[in-house]
């Protein structure tokens, strides 16, 4: 059984209530309809319920009718979830009039759902930026106690098992945070152990990621990956975690033999935590175009519930597959 087929399994056993705020968006419903149809999720769709009842009969979907639509603009909550967000961002000024408009946003009304116990996670952004996204997250879900910075990782799958996990990888941080302290780096390493117990399935062997290798360079950027490997360890020390290492030394064993012989990973590292966003980002999408490898996600991590991200380039797949690790990380 594949990873992903392991995450659908997980899923179907326990699913939970998952938001989709762009409920008129076509690769969403379709997504939606898969999810049911599967039985992966119970699907909240939020949305004027006669354009998406006649949307899914435009696109064939037989199973819409057994998702929870949820009218942005005319709902019996509408006024309850206002006075939550009053409450919520009062010392931020927000007025009850505020918050009645900003209620109507389905993006909004999301995490509102969620904060309320109404839903138990939320995938968004085929329409919409990350950005926007996460925004009305940061507001009222909030991060997870003790957490202080949010992540994205990714988890990569080769073809070739030589590679990680049985050929899968977790890259992080490769969507959310530019450029984190080594106080955040540590928090982005713990988090990604997290993930890879609870999505992946697997122990975590982490390389703290750098352009030096057990000081072989010398720079301030290495100092900052030297760092926050050091809070990672005092902050958990069962994990498994080296660094600084390069790339080769962190996943080839022959190289770590001769780069690192001591390193507690050997060269099998499965979890990858890059010094900052855009090496992590940039070096995702080159395994993913040149090498081949399958890039899902990304799945964000630290937030007090599940808000998953999607490109807006993304397939009905892609959200499917969102949709059935958001549920495995509410069950987490």
């Amino acid at each position: 059984m594949s990873i992903l087929e392991t995450i659908h399994a997980k899923a179907k056993a326990n699913p939970k209530r998952i938001v989709l705020p762009e409920g008129t968006e076509e690769r969403t419903l379709k997504a939606a309809d898969q999810a049911i149809a599967t039985g992966i999720a119970h699907i909240i769709l939020i949305g004027n319920p006669n354009t998406i009842n006649n949307l899914a009969k435009q696109y064939g979907l037989t199973n819409i009718d057994k998702a929870t639509i949820v009218d942005p603009i005319h709902h019996q909550k509408k006024e309850q979830y206002a006075d939550l967000m009053v409450e919520l961002r009062k010392s931020k000024g927000m007025t009850k009039e505020q918050a009645m408009k900003l209620i109507e946003d389905p993006l909004y009304l999301g995490t509102l759902l969620i904060k309320s116990g109404d839903a138990d996670g939320e995938v968004a952004g085929a329409l919409n930026t990350t950005g926007d996204v996460l925004r009305p997250a940061f507001h009222y879900v909030k991060t997870l106690p003790g957490v202080k910075v949010v992540s994205g990782s990714f988890i990569m799958i080769s073809k070739d098992s030589q590679w990680g996990e049985n050929g899968v990888m977790l890259f992080a941080d490769c969507a959310v945070h530019p450029n984190p302290t080594a106080e955040e780096l540590a928090g982005i390493a713990i988090s990604s152990a997290r993930t890879a117990k609870s999505i992946c399935g697997f122990e975590p062997k982490i390389a703290m990621l750098s352009f030096s290798t057990k000081g072989s360079a010398s720079h301030e950027m290495v100092d900052k990956v030297v760092k926050a490997t050091e809070l990672a360890k005092q902050i958990d020390p069962t994990l498994n975690i080296d660094g600084e290492l390069q790339a080769d030394a962190a996943i080839i064993p022959d190289v770590a033999k001769k780069k690192c012989p001591n390193s507690t990973l050997g060269g099998k590292a499965n979890v990858l935590i890059f010094p900052t966003l855009e090496t992590g980002n940039i070096a995702y999408k080159l395994v993913q175009r040149l090498a081949g490898w399958e890039a899902v996600g990304p799945i964000l991590q630290g937030m007090a519930a599940p808000i998953n991200d999607l490109s807006r380039g993304c397939s009905v797949s892609d959200i499917v597959n969102q949709i059935a690790i958001t549920v495995t990380q509410a069950g987490a």
